[in-house]
This record gives structure tokens, C-alpha cells and sequence, in this order.
């Protein structure tokens, strides 16, 4: 991901339309919270108008919230959406997709599924760039979900719905005099999905966003909501922290968060093998440390974040960011997929031109934290024990220099956190660094980057590496078994509390089985 401006507004766009080409609808949605109508009218998007009417009537056996055994309301599914993911790598063609109002919708949902014999997928921002959400049964967009339950000021603690977006939760926190303590580059992605993948940033002294979670609220496929905590089911709650949508859904997640602060951000040019030498000094400088390589040389661009009370000022401009940093770029890029060769030329121009010299910014913290993706990606992204960063990627950038018919797009982003006892955390009992590569899809057309894909993932695991589990990956359940020493418990979890297999794809059954 590459900085934009950060006063520029960010449109979230639902795939859901019926174009022939794709089944994508090119129009961008704005979705607001509280908006009574944030996906626009029935007529629009051609909901079925037939009401489905579900009766209830299961068993409580885990002591849990039982299902009512009747409700009011009235929930209507949609036939012949199309879904693709942000990135455009990924899509399905659900059977039914549905815009519930409430848990109780929901629950007539799972009822209908239960019915038909129909599994579940639920789909928040679609930026996961993997087929994570895909589903050809049953889809739920939670977008109408989104309101904030209950907000604790003693104890800076914030429940909200799940479907809510952290680009709508994060201007409603600092009105609040609250904020996250960290966040993702991406803000248009939801409560529930943001923890649901281990969505990270950086800072050794920081985890992963799951780690800000203290309380959530899950239901079943059997109707049942499970309340989770460190003190009520908590091995439920370290599973549900990164829960990867097999659990059940996520109805509801209260954060721990602390008092809103500015960021001060500093960027600067270094080289590969001075940032490597002197990594420790790096993260013992910066709260938020990450730095950017560029694949092809040695160049690096180091990025520091940290609290401030300076006056917020901004170094963005229209013209570099967006004329050379995006439409000229986005040009080039998609002229090399014919000329591969000129991918070293472009990223040794466009550091020089862009990334070579000092620049600030300071914003309040989540306008720092939060980038724009511009272009459409492939991605990788795996964390590895932190005592293994410069020899991952000096083992990295041997292998393209030993393959020059390899290329790889600029940057290769480095970003570190601090371990946790979450049981599919990528840090799950280790100090990590994440190291994210991408291929660009210029005007949507994919690049060849399968040699450079294997050559990665051979590094990673190698040394120990962890995909993440948004991002694209090989992994069998044979190779995440020795990854993630508490795997067997998650899958224990997972069969206990969704034994029917409702909320599986073919994603999670790559994983599961």
C-alpha cells in the first residue's frame, strides 16, 4: 500500500451489481452509519419481496442466549448477486444474499439455511483479497448492523455491532475522546472482519488488532448467542478473537480503547543494508515502526510514527500523489506486463521521485494509521519470528537478483508486533515481523508472479513463517498444524460449536480438512 493525502475521502465499493463482464456493479456505494437505507432501495437491487417467516423451536445445550420462538420481523433474501472481493481476485454467485437489520434476522437466516441445507458466509468491507468470504450457498452483508451498543468512558471501553466500519467507528471515538491504539492501513473493513482475519499494523510494542478485543458476542448456527470474554468461555474467546468466520457470527465486539492522540509521521530515505544493521535501533526509536523496501535495489523508505502534540500539518499533494503516484504509475505498470524488464526501471524511478526525500505529516491517529489502496493487488503477507527478518529478506532479494525473468512491484512493506496468546494469531508466542509483498493489477489485468509467489512462501516457511490469513496462500492443513501449535484446539473448537459445517467454503475447508 502506498501513502495517499489523508483529507481525501475513501468510497467503499460493494461488487454487487450484474455486469456481464464481471457481475460487478461500477457504481461506488457510500455507506453511512445510521444510514436507514445504506445499500440502497429494493427496487434497485431487485430484492426478492417475498417475506420469509422462520418459527423457532431449538434446544439451549450449552447454556447460552436461546433462540425466541418467534419474531416480528420479516427478512428478505436477494437472488442473482454477484460478489467479487475489492481486489477483483475472487468472486461467487451466492444462491441468496441478504441485508439483515438485526440479530434476529439473522437468526431466521441460519434458520432457512438449516432448512434447505445451506451454508453461511458473511461479508463486511470484501477487502480480504483471498476467497475467504466466497460463498455459493448463503451470503450476509452486515452492513445495516452498525450501531455503537454502549460506550464506558471510565473504562475507555466502546461495544459496537459488527457491521460496523472502522471509517465510520473512528470519527464517532474521537468525538468520544477515545481512540484505537492501533488500526490497519484500510478502514473500510468491519468490526467483526477486521478481527476475524488478524488484521495487524505495526509496533513491536503492539499486537494485532484482535488483541484490542475484550468482550464479543457470537452466534450459532443453532440460533444461540455465545457470550465470550478473558473471564466467561475463555478458551471460546481465544479462539473467537480471529475467529476466520467458522465459529459462528459475530454479532457484536466491545474494544479496549485509550485516549485519542496525534501522530506524528516522519519518512525518510535509507538502504536495505543499513535498515537491516541497524533494525534494533529502528524499533526502539519509533512507537510505529515499518519501512518499505523496493525490490530490484537497495533502496528502503523508513517510516516513523509516534504521539505528538504538534499542530497537524500535511506534506500531500495532488500532483505527486495522484498524477505521477497513481494515474502515470498505474500506465507504466500495465506497459510492463508486456515489457516485464521496465518493472526495474519504474521502481527505481518512482522511489527517486517519490520516496527520496524527508517528509511529515501529523493527524490525529487514525488518519496516519489509515492509507488508500489504489490499485487492485495480489497479495502475501506472512509474519515470521523477528529474529529472522534480515535473513528472510536478504534471502529474498538474492533470489530475484538469481532469477532476473522474476519481477516484483514496488514496495515490499516490513512491519512488526508484539506476541499474543490468540490460538491463530500469526504472533501466537512470538515477537513477529510481517513482510508483505503485492503484484498490481493495472487496469485489472493480472501480472505473472507465480515464480515469485513460490520463491516467497519457500523463504517464509523456511523460517518459520505464518501466512496471514486474509491474504493468499498454498497452506494445508498439514503445513498449519506445524505452524500454529494450538491449530488442533481451534479445529476442536470449531466442530463443537458449528458441527453441522454451516459456515464453511471452500476456503476453510482447504484449512479444516
Amino acid at each position: 500500500m502506498i501513502p495517499i493525502p489523508r483529507d481525501r475521502p475513501q468510497t467503499l465499493q460493494i461488487p454487487l451489481g450484474s455486469s456481464q463482464s464481471h457481475g460487478i456493479n461500477p457504481t461506488p456505494l457510500r455507506i453511512l452509519w445510521n444510514d436507514p437505507n445504506p445499500m440502497g432501495s429494493t427496487q434497485s437491487c431487485g430484492i426478492d419481496p417475498t417475506p420469509l417467516r422462520i418459527p423457532w423451536n431449538d434446544p439451549n445445550p450449552m447454556g447460552s442466549t436461546p433462540a425466541p420462538s418467534s419474531f416480528p420481523s420479516q427478512v428478505q433474501g436477494e437472488a442473482g448477486v454477484k460478489f467479487r472481493n475489492w481486489a477483483g481476485t475472487y468472486g461467487s454467485s451466492p444462491e441468496l444474499f441478504f441485508r439483515p437489520r438485526s440479530v434476529e434476522e439473522i437468526r431466521e437466516i441460519l434458520e432457512l439455511a438449516r432448512q434447505r441445507g445451506k451454508r453461511v458466509k458473511v461479508v463486511g468491507g470484501g477487502h480480504s483479497p483471498s476467497d475467504i468470504a466466497c460463498s455459493e450457498d448463503f451470503m450476509i452483508h452486515m452492513g445495516k448492523i452498525n450501531r455503537i451498543l454502549q460506550v464506558d468512558k471510565e473504562k475507555l471501553q466502546v461495544k459496537v455491532e459488527a457491521g460496523i466500519l472502522l471509517s465510520e467507528l473512528n470519527p464517532e471515538l474521537e468525538k468520544l475522546g477515545m481512540a484505537l491504539e492501533n488500526l490497519g492501513a484500510v478502514s473500510e473493513v468491519t468490526a467483526a472482519g477486521v478481527i476475524g482475519t488478524g488484521t495487524h499494523n505495526t509496533g513491536i510494542g503492539h499486537g494485532i488488532l484482535p488483541t484490542q478485543v475484550v468482550a464479543l458476542s457470537l452466534l450459532l448456527a443453532s440460533g444461540e448467542i455465545l457470550e465470550c470474554s478473558e473471564s466467561v468461555r475463555a478458551e471460546v474467546f481465544r479462539a473467537a478473537r480471529l475467529h476466520l468466520g467458522s465459529l459462528g457470527i459475530v454479532t457484536s465486539v466491545t474494544f479496549q480503547c485509550v485516549p485519542k492522540f496525534r501522530l506524528r509521521e516522519v519518512a525518510f530515505p535509507s538502504t536495505l543494508s543499513q535498515v537491516l544493521d541497524e533494525l534494533d535501533e529502528h524499533l526502539r526509536k519509533s512507537q510505529y515502526f515499518r519501512f518499505l523496501w523496493f525490490p530490484h535495489s537497495e533502496n528502503v523508505r523508513i517510516i516513523y510514527q509516534d504521539p505528538t502534540s504538534k499542530p497537524p500539518c500535511s506534506s500531500s499533494s495532488w500532483f505527486w500523489d495522484y498524477a505521477v503516484g497513481y494515474y502515470l504509475l498505474e500506465f507504466l505498470l500495465w506497459i510492463s506486463s508486456f515489457f516485464p524488464g521496465l518493472v526495474v526501471w519504474i521502481n527505481r524511478v518512482f522511489f527517486r521521485l517519490l520516496f527520496n526525500s524527508r517528509v511529515e505529516n501529523v493527524a490525529q491517529s487514525h488518519r496516519i494509521f489509515s492509507y488508500e489502496c489504489r490499485f487492485r493487488q495480489h497479495v502475501q503477507d506472512w509474519a515470521i519470528p523477528i529474529e529472522k527478518t534480515k535473513e528472510a529478506l536478504l534471502e529474498l532479494k538474492a533470489a530475484l537478483e538469481r532469477n532476473p525473468g522474476v519481477v516484483a512491484h514496488f514496495p515490499v512493506e516490513i512491519r512488526f508486533s508484539r506476541r499474543d496468546e490468540i490460538l491463530l494469531s500469526p504472533c501466537f508466542g512470538r515477537d513477529s515481523c510481517y513482510i508483505n509483498i503485492i503484484m498490481y493489477r493495472p487496469y485489472g489485468k493480472d501480472i505473472p508472479r507465480i515464480r515469485y509467489w513460490l520463491a516467497y512462501e519457500e523463504i517464509m516457511k523456511k523460517h518459520g513463517g505464518r501466512p496471514h490469513w486474509a491474504k493468499a496462500h498454498s497452506c494445508t492443513r498439514k503445513d498449519l498444524e506445524q505452524m500454529y501449535p494450538e491449530f488442533p484446539k481451534f479445529c476442536s473448537i470449531r466442530e463443537k460449536l458449528d458441527p453441522t459445517g454451516m459456515f464453511l467454503n471452500s476456503y476453510l475447508e482447504k484449512i479444516f480438512f
